[in-house]
């Protein structure tokens, strides 16, 4: 499986647990357990509680993902006033 196979969703960071493992509550309602990819892990990017991320899911666990992005603060607010206007 490539990486081109992903599932890309954005979801809200709801919980932090150890060994870098996140419980993320998606756009569409599901909850999932995900944890930081690799490049997010070498440039040390903090993810906390509240924080809008993109999680990639595989196509045969959907219960589990990997943090591929984490949105700033203003990308965050221009998406919810882009939700809110639409």
């Amino acid at each position: 499986m490539s990486k081109t196979d992903l599932i890309e969703m954005e979801g809200l960071v709801t919980e932090s647990l150890p060994s870098t493992k996140f419980r993320v509550k998606l756009d569409n309602g599901f909850e999932v357990l995900a944890y930081l990819s690799g490049q997010i892990r070498h440039h040390h990017i903090k993810i906390l509680p509240g924080d809008r991320i993109k999680v990639g899911l595989s196509p045969y666990d959907l219960s589990q993902g990997r943090i591929t992005y984490r949105f700033s603060k203003r990308d965050s607010h221009k998406q919810d006033l882009h939700k809110t206007v639409c």
